[in-house]
């Protein structure tokens, strides 16, 4: 069975060495007069990216404002301070300069300022946007995929809630990407973005519906792809190429591409979340982490998508009289190449101790909001089975 969908991936990519000085002309083809220019730490900064920013719009007669302090795993108090910089501000465009954690604050600010409540309302499912800033991106580092997806990751410091939204209306209009701006990543940053790019494929190419023979080839080479890639800007960090590769990489696999036909689960994602919520380890590491006991936990009613997967993406030899072996390997496979680019297989390796029994009954009932949601598609998960999945990955 194929799966009825609707492919729709709006945002326009400019992409190459020289793509950052088209930033002034795309700003305004869409309407912008007064930009919130929106980074992270001190890296944009250092780089010069800010400044070469700064000086084009200044060059082409666009004011700005500027808001930085963006960390990994973006806050709502952050989001609430752009709020209120933009209203006072009348911002009309929001520039990006950076990876996910920018793009979803910029996103969640795009929303509030279009919004008379309380902006969590969107992530809390108590009211439905009308409408959002637009928002362009510079992209530094390739990951989340954000640049290309409606979705928006959130995390509320009131209890620490970390949640995902989607709507159309956040999609961004332009992205730009040099790869070269991507030289300096550190290799843990590097190999964590690569683990979060193969896992939103692997999320979608892990579905209840197995007869898209298209998407899955596609989803199967980006995985080789980037599998292979990662591997190799590892040992030299200025390799244009294969950056270039991941570059790419990263927003086909979030725009929704290999999800044509199937149906998402996102059950890892939704998992890790309640991980970097709790203990704000970096959200590609926290993925490495779970995606093997979720493996495990839900491979006996699907090993036929197992068998695949091991054989296609991770090259295990077919052994067609034993399936689940197959299958079993190719998760081995997968964890043995998360080790190689130093990911963490278990929580214990993520956060540096053992997680305890409440910790991890506080995850699970967060992940389920306290038993009025499930999880996944393929397989729904419910708490007692989050617990389980947590357990298995200690």
């Amino acid at each position: 069975m194929i799966n009825d969908f609707n492919f729709y991936a709006p945002t326009r990519i400019v992409f190459g060495r020289q793509s950052e000085d088209q930033l002034p002309q795309l700003i305004k083809s869409y309407g912008g007069t007064k930009v919130l220019v929106h980074y992270g730490g001190g890296s944009a900064r250092r780089s010069g990216l800010l400044d070469k920013v700064f000086g084009m719009l200044t060059a082409n007669g666009i004011a700005f404002v500027e808001l930085g302090g963006v960390v990994p795993n973006p806050l709502l108090s952050k989001v609430r301070d752009g709020i209120e910089l933009c209203r006072r501000e009348k911002v009309d465009f929001i520039l990006a300069v950076g990876g996910g954690s920018v793009i979803d604050s910029a996103k969640a600010i795009g929303y509030g300022t279009a919004y008379d409540g309380d902006v969590w309302d969107f992530w809390d499912s108590k009211a439905v946007p009308a409408k959002c800033l637009p928002i362009g991106v510079m992209l530094t580092i390739p990951a989340a995929g954000s640049e290309m997806s409606s979705s928006t990751v959130i995390t509320n410091d009131d209890g620490l809630l970390k949640r995902g939204f989607n709507s159309d209306l956040c999609r961004c209009k332009f992205c730009i990407m040099n790869p070269e701006r991507t030289f300096t990543l550190p290799p843990y940053q590097t190999a964590a973005g690569a683990t979060d790019i193969m896992m939103h494929t692997m999320e979608r190419y892990f579905s209840k519906y197995e007869d898209m023979t298209l998407t899955d080839a596609i989803a199967e080479a980006l995985l080789r792809t980037v599998k292979d890639c990662v591997v190799e800007v590892l040992r030299n960090p200025d390799d244009y190429r294969n950056r270039a590769q991941i570059m790419w990489a990263g927003s086909l696999a979030h725009n929704d591409l290999t999800e044509c036909g199937m149906e998402k689960d996102f059950a890892t994602h939704r998992l890790e979340h309640e991980l970097s919520a709790l203990f704000g380890v970096t959200h590609g590491a926290g993925l490495a982490a779970m995606w093997g006991s979720w493996a495990r936990y839900v491979l006996d009613r699907h090993v036929s998508r197992f068998v695949q997967f091991a054989v296609n993406v991770m090259g295990v030899t077919n052994d067609f009289a034993h399936p689940r072996e197959t299958a079993i390997r190719g998760i081995e496979a997968m964890e043995q190449f998360y080790r190689q680019i130093g990911m963490p297989t278990s929580i214990t390796e993520l956060i540096g101790r053992e997680v305890t029994e409440e910790e991890i009954a506080e995850m699970a009932k967060k992940c389920c909001r306290r038993g009025t949601i499930t999880i996944g598609a393929m397989e729904v998960l419910g708490e007692p089975d989050m617990v389980a999945i947590y357990r298995m990955a200690k």
